[in-house]
């Protein structure tokens, strides 16, 4: 089995990162909605006040995945960190990786003391609901996201 190493996403990733994020809306069937560009993320998320962090899966020194978070606050439970994506590149699923990226943020929550850990999964990926209920995430049926597009 191949060894599986998580770390903390740095600046020189972001290429990788965003390898991973056009072949997720690629498999959300939304090839052409990524507009955000490297030199972007590495603006956004290593500049004076980054807007996110990530943590990376590395398979024999290669970027098999990654889970990108940033902190928000609840009002109910006070300070909760939030996974916008979690990424597992289809050459390297189903050995583990989305589990231990997960179980990560999972300890990292918990050490920083958050209310809450979080994210969504999109109703028709079933693999993904599956994934998540395995880990024993719960699911809440009864709220609706809302945007409003800029």
């Amino acid at each position: 089995m191949e060894k599986v190493t998580i770390r903390k996403g740095t600046e020189n990733d972001c290429e990788a990162l965003h390898k991973l994020i056009v072949e997720l809306a690629i498999f959300e069937k939304e090839p052409d909605a990524v507009d955000v560009t490297v030199d972007q993320l590495r603006e956004h998320g290593f500049g004076q006040n980054p807007y996110y962090e990530f943590l990376v899966a590395e398979v024999d020194n290669e970027i098999a995945g990654i889970a990108l978070y940033y902190y928000k606050y609840s009002t109910w439970k006070g300070p909760s960190l939030y996974l916008e994506d979690l990424i597992v590149s289809a050459k390297h699923r189903r050995k583990g990786i989305g589990e231990k990226l997960v179980s990560a943020l999972k300890e990292k929550a918990k050490k920083e003391k958050m209310g809450r850990f979080e994210w969504q999964v999109l109703d028709w990926n079933e693999s993904a609901i599956n994934f998540y209920k395995k880990l024993g995430a719960d699911f809440d049926g009864e709220w609706l996201n809302v945007q409003l597009k800029l």
